[in-house]
Formats: C-alpha cells, sequence, structure tokens
C-alpha cells in the first residue's frame, strides 16, 4: 500500500499531535473503565474485541507499536495484556477532536518505513522497526527532518503509558498500595507531632 508524504502530512498537520493526544487523569480512567467494560463483555459472549475507530490495519499497526513501548517482563504483562489498544479506541471516540491526530500518526509511520524499507510498519523487521523508533524517541537527538513523526510517538508514547498505569494490571505493576486499611495504626508518631509543634 502506498501513502504519499503529501497526504500523510496533510492529515498530521490537520491538528496539532502534542494537543491532539493531551487527556486529563480523569479522562483516561473513565476511558479505561469503559473499555474494560467492552472487553469484558467481548470475553464474555466468546468474540474478540471489535474496535470502532481504528482500521484493521491501524488496529494491527497500534497493538503491535503499544507493545513495543511496554512489553511483557518478569512483572507484568505487555500494553495489549492490559487492554491499551482498547483503551485507545474508546479515547478516540470520547475526544473525536483527536482522530485526525492518531490518524495521521499512523499514516507517518507507514509513509517512513515504506520510504526506507519498502514495507508498511508492521510488515518491517524488527531491526528495521527499531531503526525507525530510535530515530524519533528522543526529540532532542532527532533530526529536524523527522518532526512531525518524533511528535507523534512521544504522544503516543504517553497514551499508552496513561493506558497502561491507569488499568488493573499497570496499579499492580506499580505496587500501589492505597486504599488498604492499616489494622495497626497507632496514630502519628510522636517526632512528626512535635515537628508540627503538637504535644502528645
Amino acid at each position: 500500500m502506498s501513502i504519499s508524504r503529501r497526504k500523510a502530512l496533510k492529515t498530521l498537520g490537520a491538528v496539532p499531535l502534542v494537543a491532539g493526544f493531551t487527556w486529563t487523569p480523569a479522562e483516561a480512567e473513565q476511558a479505561q473503565q469503559k473499555s474494560a467494560a467492552a472487553r469484558a463483555g467481548a470475553t464474555a459472549a466468546k468474540k474478540p474485541f471489535k474496535p470502532a475507530f481504528f482500521t484493521p490495519h491501524e488496529w494491527a499497526t497500534v497493538r503491535m507499536l503499544v507493545d513495543l513501548i511496554i512489553p511483557k517482563d518478569e512483572r507484568s504483562g505487555s500494553a495489549t495484556d492490559a487492554g491499551v489498544p482498547e483503551f485507545m479506541d474508546f479515547m478516540m471516540l470520547d475526544q473525536p477532536t483527536h482522530q485526525d491526530a492518531m490518524r495521521g500518526g499512523l499514516r507517518w509511520l507507514d509513509t517512513e518505513c515504506v520510504e526506507r524499507f519498502s514495507k508498511r510498519f508492521v510488515e518491517c523487521t524488527p531491526a528495521d522497526r527499531a531503526t525507525l523508533l530510535d530515530a524519533i524517541a528522543w526529540p532532542e537527538k532527532a533530526s529536524p527532518l523527522l518532526s512531525q513523526g518524533v511528535a507523534f510517538f512521544n504522544a503516543f508514547r504517553d497514551l499508552t503509558a496513561s493506558g497502561f498505569w491507569s488499568s488493573k494490571m499497570g496499579v499492580g505493576d506499580l505496587q500501589y498500595l492505597g486504599n488498604v486499611p492499616n489494622p495497626e495504626w497507632n496514630g502519628c508518631p510522636p517526632e512528626a507531632l512535635e515537628h508540627i509543634g503538637i504535644k502528645a
């Protein structure tokens, strides 16, 4: 599939990329809850999740890219295991003004891969994908000619992190201990009370 650079850049330029991927923590949490419910419903119906925003090719690209950003390790599963692609699909539907930035960025990725390797991103070798991502992952080192890709990838990486660490798996990965009762709470330590001028 051939995608012209002009078409990709026109789509990318329609929305500022950094603004295009900005959400509040509350919005991210709400989208994570919705996407988790949809995944649960698909699992109960014994059907694969069907994205409402992403095309099949975009879906394959998103799933691959999020797992390159957060792969499975000894502590937790990958971004796809945590439902990050589903989270992104809901974010795109919930905030339609971000759709052009996402779609344009995915097009840019394919266009750059076609120009460099004569294949789209998902069809490239792992080494070729790593070469391209290394070129756009570090804004201070990247060529100005790759500024659109740098903006897209860094915003996409932030969105991947938001989706992962607002998921049940991501919270477990952080080993977050909040909202857990402490049966052995003995009050504020005397040193702390003394520090703020209160005597026990």
